[in-house]
C-alpha cells in the first residue's frame, strides 16, 4: 500500500523526524490559508498523487510570494499529471502540499528496503540526493553507501555514523543525521513498511538535517495490525479494478496490453505474461485467482478482466495441483455465460482431473480454444486477435 507525502511526513513526525512545516489542501483558498498560516517568504506548492517525477512534470512549483501560491495552486489541483511512473494519460491531482521554503546547503539520499538475499534490511544512503537512485546505481554506484541490518538488533549508533561520514554529511550535523538514520530505522520496522525513502534529506545552511521528501510503502499484509497507516489508504489513486479485485481475494493488477490473463499461482502467471510477450503480444493485466478458486471467484475474474476497453482476448491458464482442473472448467464455462464473454477466449490447463476438465470445456457447445501447452496457448491467443481484427 501507497500513501502520499505529506502522509509519509505526518508518520516521520510521530518518529521524531525533523519535516518542513506544511498542510495538505484540497482547494485553492485552502493553499493560500495554508501559505499564510506557515509563514515566511518562500513556499513549496506539491502535487500529491502516488508517484515519483512529480517535479519534472510540472506538479512541484516553488512560490515567492502568496499570489505565486494561488497561481501554482490553480495550475496544479485537477490537472492530469503525467510521471514516468503514472500511466500514458497521468493521475488527476486532487489534493497538494503547501510547504515552508528551507535553504538549502546539500542534499543527500536515504533509503531502506528488504534486501532478499540476505533477508535483512538495507539501509541505503549517497551524496547525491535529488536524483533517481537508480541513475545512481548505474552511472556511478561507489557513492551508494549501505548496511544490512539484523532485525534482532537493529540499526547502530555506530553503523549510522558511519553512513553519514561516507557521504559526507559535516562534522557538525554527524550526530543529527545518525539519529534520523536511526529513528528512520525504527519508523521502517515499526510500521510494517516495504520501503521508506527520503529524497532528498537536506543540509540546511544553519547545520540542521531535514527530511524534505518522503515516500513510504507498506506490507499490505500487515495492515491490520496498523490502524494509522491503513486510515491513510486513499482509494482515488487506485485502480478501481484492483480495489474490487482486493474484495474477492484475487491479485490483480492492470497493465497496458489487450490479451487478459487468469492464472493460478504468481510464478505461473509470471510465465504466463512472459509468454504472451515472446509471442509478439502484450498482457492486460496480471491475475492470480491462487490455489481455492471457485465458480463464483472466475466468474469475478473474468469480470475484471472485461471492464478493460483495451481487451482483445483472453487465456486462462491452469496447473492443477491443489486446484483440480474439472472445478476449473466448470467455473470458466459458468463464467463465460454468465458474463456473455465476446472476446476470444484460449485455455490451457495441466494436471489433476485434466482430461475431464478438457471434456467439459468440449461440450459448453462455447467457442473455447482449447490448448495443450504454454507456447501453444500463447500462439493460439496472439492468432485468435488477429483474426478478429
Amino acid at each position: 500500500m501507497k500513501i502520499h507525502e505529506h502522509q509519509a511526513k505526518q508518520i516521520l513526525r510521530e518518529f521524531n523526524i525533523p519535516v518542513p512545516k506544511g498542510q495538505e489542501c484540497f482547494a485553492i483558498d485552502e493553499a493560500v490559508n495554508a501559505a499564510e498560516d506557515i509563514g515566511g517568504k518562500i513556499w513549496v506548492v506539491k502535487a500529491q498523487i502516488h508517484a515519483g517525477g512529480r517535479g519534472k512534470g510540472g506538479g512541484v512549483k516553488v512560490a515567492n510570494s502568496i499570489s505565486e501560491v494561488k497561481e501554482f495552486a490553480s495550475q496544479i489541483l485537477g490537472m492530469q499529471l503525467i510521471t514516468h511512473q503514472t500511466s500514458a494519460d497521468g493521475q488527476k491531482v486532487r489534493r497538494l502540499l503547501v510547504e515552508e521554503g528551507v535553504e538549502i546547503e546539500k542534499e543527500y539520499y536515504l533509503g531502506l528496503v528488504v534486501d532478499r538475499a540476505s533477508q535483512k534490511v538495507c539501509v541505503m544512503a549517497s551524496s547525491e540526493g535529488g536524483m533517481e537512485i537508480e541513475k545512481v546505481a548505474e552511472e556511478t554506484p561507489e557513492k551508494i553507501h549501505k548496511v544490512l541490518v539484523n532485525p534482532e538488533g537493529g540499526l547502530s549508533h555506530e553503523d549510522s555514523l558511519m553512513l553519514a561520514e561516507n557521504i559526507g554529511i559535516p562534522r557538525l550535523a554527524l550526530e543529527s543525521a545518525a539519529n534520523v538514520l536511526q529513528q528512520l530505522y525504527k519508523c521502517y520496522w515499526e510500521t510494517d513498511a516495504t520501503l521508506v525513502e527520503i529524497n532528498p534529506l537536506v543540509l540546511t545552511k544553519d547545520d540542521k538535517i531535514i527530511a524534505l521528501d518522503a515516500k513510504m510503502n507498506f506490507d499490505d499484509n500487515a495492515l491490520s495490525r496498523q490502524s494509522m497507516v491503513n486510515s491513510m489508504r486513499d482509494f482515488s489513486e487506485e485502480d478501481e479494478a484492483e480495489i474490487e479485485a482486493s474484495k474477492h481475494d484475487l491479485s490483480y493488477i492492470s497493465l497496458e496490453g489487450n490479451i487478459g490473463c487468469m492464472v493460478n499461482g504468481a510464478g505461473l502467471a509470471m510465465a504466463t505474461m512472459d509468454t504472451i510477450k515472446l509471442f509478439g503480444a502484450e498482457p492486460a493485466n496480471f491475475l492470480d485467482v491462487g490455489g481455492g478458486a471457485t465458480a463464483e471467484k472466475v466468474t469475478e475474474a473474468f469480470k475484471l478482466m472485461l471492464q478493460n476497453p483495451r481487451l482483445k482476448a483472453i487465456l486462462v491458464n491452469i496447473f492443477g495441483g491443489i486446484m483440480q482442473c474439472d472445478v476449473i472448467a466448470e467455473g470458466v464455462v459458468t463464467a463465460a455465460r454468465q458474463v456473455e464473454l465476446d472476446v476470444p477466449l484460449v485455455v490451457r490447463m495441466k494436471g489433476t482431473n485434466e482430461e475431464v476438465g478438457k471434456q467439459i470445456l468440449a461440450n459448453s457447445g462455447l467457442p473455447i480454444i482449447s490448448a495443450n501447452n504454454m507456447s501453444d496457448a500463447a500462439q493460439k491467443v496472439v492468432d485468435a486477435i488477429k483474426g478478429a481484427a
